[in-house]
């Protein structure tokens, strides 16, 4: 019966996590978009026409119209679905995750303190999942993501900080890794002229060091600059892509940053024994 219950609860992270994928499909269009991100009804961006309740389920109304539009016969990019299912699962990763860590089976055994950890982490996995789609689509972090995003996770560590054993050296690690990494991607624009390396970078890199703290954000970063140099090579040598050719950073920080956030530890660990 228990473990029945479980089952009901990962379904309805993951239902969940398909309809905040939904709405990140539509909120990134917006905010590259003319019209501001709170649009009233939601639309085929070939035809213009308003959709109904039927072709805005996740996932399934993409497969049930096999992957055309119902009023004008386009195709929906793949990108629609594939975002749906990555945030259900992210959603069912940080659930799952988070039962581990307290020894959970119902969720109804979840104390106060435990809901705002797994709001706060799903919030997280929302952000993340917006900034890689909007930088790898449109080559942007969006401020009206990454401040808000900064804001939430400065507070949490504040709070968290005062009402925790270490309370000074956890709130002085965190912030001391935010301002350590943007002031590293500070000083790659400053020596590239902003070839390099973007602004929004820099203001992720503020977020990521609130995130992480140390030294989790330097396995991030090098998790991050090592994809990206494995990826933009291996672009160039497919002829995708040239020396002079611009390549959205912001999604291998994100991925730095997902890997770092829940492995960080292990990592750094398992480095040190291969030192020593």
């Amino acid at each position: 019966m228990l473990a029945f219950c479980s089952a009901i609860h990962y379904f309805l992270i993951f239902i969940f996590g398909a309809i905040i994928g939904s709405f990140i499909n539509s909120l990134v269009y917006r905010l590259n978009s003319q019209e501001g991100p709170w649009p009233k009804r939601s639309y085929c961006p070939h035809c213009r026409q308003s959709l109904g309740l039927a072709d805005l389920i996740p996932i399934f109304s993409f497969l049930a119209l096999k992957g055309n539009c119902r009023y004008c016969g386009k195709k929906i990019s793949w990108q629609y679905p594939l975002v749906e299912v990555v945030t259900a699962i992210l959603f069912v990763f940080v659930f799952w995750r988070l039962s581990l860590g307290v020894g959970l089976i119902s969720v109804l055994e979840f104390r106060c303190s435990d809901i705002l950890l797994l709001l706060y982490l799903l919030l997280t996995a929302f952000l993340m999942v917006v900034i890689f789609i909007s930088d790898l689509r449109y080559y942007i972090i969006p401020d009206v993501i990454i401040y808000p995003a900064i804001i939430v996770s400065g507070i949490w560590n504040i709070v968290y900080g005062i009402f925790s054993p270490d309370a000074g050296y956890h709130i002085l690690n965190t912030f001391s890794a935010a301002i350590g990494a943007s002031l590293f991607f500070l000083f790659i624009i400053l020596l590239s002229r902003g070839k390099w390396m973007g602004w929004g970078d820099v203001k992720l890199a503020v977020w990521m060091g609130l995130l992480l703290g140390c030294p989790n954000i330097l396995v991030a970063l090098f998790l991050a600059f090592s994809a990206g140099a494995l990826i933009g090579t291996g672009l160039i040598v497919c002829k995708k892509k040239s020396l002079k050719s611009e390549v959205p950073f912001g999604p291998f920080l994100i991925g730095g940053t997902f890997i770092a956030l829940f492995w960080g530890e292990k990592i750094v660990n398992w480095y040190v024994y291969l030192l020593f």
